[in-house]
């Protein structure tokens, strides 16, 4: 029976729910608070594409099948707006861990196998960890965190290898990140079969990979949307509810987690405190540019041994992954950022240039000049702390109102596919 259903949030969870429950027949209307789509993976308004910056790099991955299946189903081809590569962790050299073709296991031991930057032990001291993982099932105790897994690994694969895959994965350092997580994110990705562990980097605009598309087909399809609208009372209505002024039979609250804590706080106060209680961490992402630079590869790790120096733990060719349009530009990003957002953004910007100086190379073979801080862009609460034990809240908030994000019990940290997943399961959940 098709109802009227209300989705309040336009950002992937959010369309995600919108873009299903209409697909299912139901008359949807959804609500966003923001001039635009896209929630915490949007592009930043007032920029003429394709130079519109992004408020961070957001990556995907092979596995990422839920987000790439809505894409799909919106009208993007995956293969027109990112560009997919085997997983690659390489240094500022272009020395590193590369996945190569194939299935999983064999593709792993493969990759580690040719780290000849590691001794030999500690290349199998990897492998025999990464095998134990895999006979347990990639379970541990729940109280575990990331450091405390990785404890016997040698240094090197720690620093080189779990730090920059642990913070580029829960936003979230080793020494407080959720074991439990962190494994589920390492067997969907490099156990999961040939090509999940692939990476996917946006050659376009995020709000062109999935945002504005999704818009465009709900507005197609017959579905109400309203930006600009914040919600102000979501209340029960008979056997239904009511949003504002207007009833309906079902409500999605895909918007944030304080959002959602704010409007469920008479509704289900338990529910609203759990949703109210998580702690955030920022990302800072730098754009930058310098004539006739390049990266040693699409994507590389940076060095993690001095934080307190060097901010970013990751580097993006823009040019190298989009083409032309972005040729010498460059994004520099600092995941688990609380520390650098209190020192403020210049001395980020500043330490990152330094950074640049170290890891960029003119494709001449001259020396570097004139780097140029395009645009930082901070994002003060772009995912919450993926701590061990973490007390996240349940989907079903009350009959007929199903909460959507991220944040909502699953078993994967803050990523556009937890938000997704979330998104398709509110709206199969529909009554």
């Amino acid at each position: 029976m098709s109802k009227d259903v209300v989705v309040i949030g336009a950002g992937w969870a959010g369309l995600a729910a919108a873009v299903a429950a209409r697909r299912a027949g139901h008359r949807v209307r959804l609500l966003e608070m923001a001039a635009q789509p896209g929630g915490r993976a949007r592009s930043l308004d007032g920029e003429a594409r394709p130079q519109r910056f992004d408020n961070g790099q957001h990556l995907l991955i092979g596995a990422y099948t839920a987000t790439l299946g809505l894409m799909r189903a919106v009208g993007v081809d995956p293969a027109e707006v990112l560009l997919r590569q085997p997983l690659a962790l390489l240094d500022a050299t272009g020395q590193g861990l590369r996945m190569p073709a194939g299935a999983a296991v064999p593709a792993f031991a493969r990759a580690v196998l040719g780290l000849r930057s590691w001794p030999l032990r500690d290349r199998v001291a990897l492998l025999a960890q990464a095998t134990g993982w895999l006979l347990h099932g990639f379970r541990c105790p729940v109280d575990w965190t990331v450091a405390r897994l990785t404890e016997r690994l040698p240094a090197a694969v720690r620093t080189e290898l779990i730090e920059p895959l642990c913070v580029a994965a829960l936003n979230t350092p080793a020494a407080d990140a959720s074991a439990l997580v962190f494994l589920r994110v390492l067997k969907d990705a490099l156990f999961a079969g040939p090509g999940a562990s692939d990476l996917l980097l946006p050659r376009a605009p995020l709000a062109a990979l999935l945002p504005e598309p999704a818009l465009q087909w709900l507005t197609r399809h017959g579905a109400e949307v309203r930006l600009g609208h914040r919600v102000q009372q979501v209340q029960r209505a008979g056997a239904g509810w009511q949003v504002d002024d207007r009833p309906c039979h079902e409500v999605v609250l895909a918007c944030s987690a304080l959002e959602a804590a704010r409007l469920t706080r008479d509704l289900q106060p338990h529910w609203s405190r759990q949703a109210a209680a998580f702690a955030y961490e920022p990302i800072i992402t730098v754009y930058l540019h310098c004539a006739g630079a390049r990266l040693a590869a699409p994507m590389v790790a940076l060095p993690s041994d001095a934080p307190d120096r060097e901010p970013a733990q990751f580097a993006f060719d823009l040019g190298a992954i989009a083409g032309p349009p972005l040729a010498d530009r460059f994004a520099y990003v600092v995941s688990g950022a609380a520390h650098w957002a209190a020192r403020g953004l210049r001395s980020t910007e500043e330490a990152v240039r330094v950074q640049a100086c170290a890891s960029l190379r003119r494709t001449d073979g001259s020396g570097l000049q004139g780097i140029e801080v395009l645009q930082t862009v901070a994002e003060k609460r772009a995912t919450f702390r993926c701590t061990p034990g973490l007390q996240r809240p349940i989907r079903a908030v009350a009959p007929g109102l199903q909460a959507a994000g991220d944040y909502v019990e699953g078993p994967y940290p803050a990523t556009l596919e937890g938000a997704v997943r979330a998104g398709l399961e509110a709206a199969a959940a529909l009554r």
